[in-house]
């Protein structure tokens, strides 16, 4: 495996970039450290750790990652710029193992993998202080890799230890969803309590609960995840941000809605949040309703993300989940510029950052939030015993926040009405956010929707994602996914 040809390199070069202040995490550059010594000092092992935590937010963060959760769904789409093609291949279900960008979660999650090992195999190295803290902050950093590669391209090689062969054959199913489960049950007691990590961005009780929680809900075990839910409520911690529109502004970066987050540093050299660059229209000055305007020191892409007309009139009347979609806007000609009715409406959902440079905004990016913990228990809920007025209660906790009607339980007669309302809810709440796949996947509706709207090479084998041909040439034990 290629990722692993490299291990002996000094780990310490790893560099950290994604803090953005004092209080989050910020990468250290520790000349005078041998590889010898390395982990014997907290220092040197922290920063072996947030090597690991690099590759994470650096991975999450990307434009790339984004566009394979949603573009092969049925919310957004794009054109121009030199990410098109990508969106051809997704939206029309023609990539296959040798397709260049197949591999760019791939190779980003074992880079993960092999730092957080790093840290794992010097374990009686590290001072006896911060040992069985880094040790379970490695191993969160290792499984949340596993969970999305598990996601994109089923079982994968299930490397432990960077002393593990280069060539792998992959696990068992059975192997890896025991490893993700047990990784994340040992280590929850280890972490800290929310709030009480020592910066913004590393591990604590609730994002491991988070991670697990919606690792139940995407393998479909049902008790576990409406379990899991009510121990992250029980913390105590978490609550809805009071206002949707606001809860992504750089402004309100750390509020307790937000999890488990990787945060952005403003910096022009892709540490930031990208999402917005490709949001602004072409030629984008002012947005008329809050007077946003477009400043010199952002940019605007060649690439344009757009939103169907289908999908904006979707949401309810008055949902306030709807007004951070602009539907015009103001030229720099003066002119205003109708979106609405041609299938170009845009996402501010991560309002633009008035400090950004280039690229980067400095807003957090969210993992999981606390909306998707409600939803996650009262779809869990439903699945074990059909519409209740639990189920019922925490959508309309989201609901409300939104400034929407409650629901109520009898305009859901039988399970698969409310399970459909709770998809169309995800929806209006989590576009964008690079969870709509797997919500697709869950409830068996990613490839009859591809189909719907004319993607006919869309295959049921297509909710995973070739293993990379760039790895099947290097590792001569890895099966290819059927279909591929």
């Amino acid at each position: 495996m290629k990722n692993f040809k490299y291990i002996m390199v000094f780990i310490g070069l790893v560099i950290f970039g994604s803090g953005c202040s004092d209080n989050l995490l910020e990468e250290e550059t520790f000349s005078q450290l041998s590889p010898k010594d390395m982990f014997q000092t907290k220092k040197g092992a922290q920063s072996v750790l947030y090597g690991a935590y690099s590759e994470a937010s650096t991975l999450f963060k990307t434009a790339n990652f984004r566009l394979t959760e949603e573009w092969v769904c049925d919310q957004e789409w794009n054109t121009g710029g030199w990410v098109n093609r990508v969106y051809q291949q997704l939206a029309n279900y023609t990539w296959d193992a040798s397709t260049e960008w197949v591999s760019d979660w791939w190779d980003p999650a074992y880079a993960i993998i092999r730092n957080a090992n790093s840290i794992i195999d010097k374990e009686e190295e590290l001072p006896n202080d911060v040992r069985a803290l880094y040790i379970a902050e490695a191993r969160f950093i290792r499984v949340f890799a596993y969970r999305y590669l598990y996601s994109m391209y089923g079982a994968v090689p299930l490397r432990t230890s960077n002393n593990d062969p280069l060539e792998m054959p992959r696990s068992s199913d059975e192997e890896i969803l025991n490893f993700i489960e047990n990784e994340l049950l040992e280590i929850v007691p280890i972490l800290p309590e929310p709030g009480e990590e020592e910066v913004l961005g590393r591990a604590n009780k609730g994002a491991a609960l988070s991670l697990l929680c919606k690792f139940y809900l995407n393998t479909k075990q049902w008790s576990k995840c409406a379990d899991t839910a009510q121990d992250i409520i029980d913390l105590n911690y978490y609550q809805l941000f009071p206002e949707y529109n606001g809860l992504f502004k750089v402004e309100n970066n750390g509020n307790r809605e937000m999890i488990f987050v990787f945060s952005s540093k403003v910096s022009g050299n892709w540490e930031g949040c990208v999402y917005i660059n490709g949001w602004f229209p072409a030629n984008f000055w002012k947005e008329p309703i809050s007077g946003f305007e477009y400043t010199s020191n952002m940019n605007n892409w060649g690439a344009q993300y757009r939103l169907f007309d289908d999908f904006y009139n979707s949401f309810e009347l008055n949902d306030a989940r709807q007004n951070s979609i602009i539907t015009e806007y103001i030229a720099f000609d003066g002119n205003t510029i109708q979106l609405l009715g041609n299938n170009n409406s845009r996402s501010f959902k991560f309002w633009p950052d008035s400090n950004a440079i280039g690229m980067d905004h400095g807003n957090d990016v969210p993992h999981i939030r606390y909306a998707d913990i409600l939803l996650a228990r009262a779809e869990a809920l439903n699945e074990l015993n059909g519409p209740n007025a639990e189920s019922i209660a925490l959508i309309n906790q989201v609901r409300n926040r939104s400034e929407l009607d409650d629901i109520t339980i009898d305009a859901f007669p039988a399970k698969e009405v409310l399970r459909d309302h709770i998809l169309k809810e995800r929806g209006w709440e989590f576009y964008g956010e690079k969870i709509r796949r797997e919500d697709l996947i869950r409830q068996g509706k990613l490839i009859e929707y591809a189909r719907n709207r004319g993607a006919e090479n869309a295959k049921e084998f297509h909710t995973l994602f070739p293993i990379p041909q760039s790895e099947m040439n290097a590792n001569t034990l890895m099966e290819q996914n059927p279909g591929y």
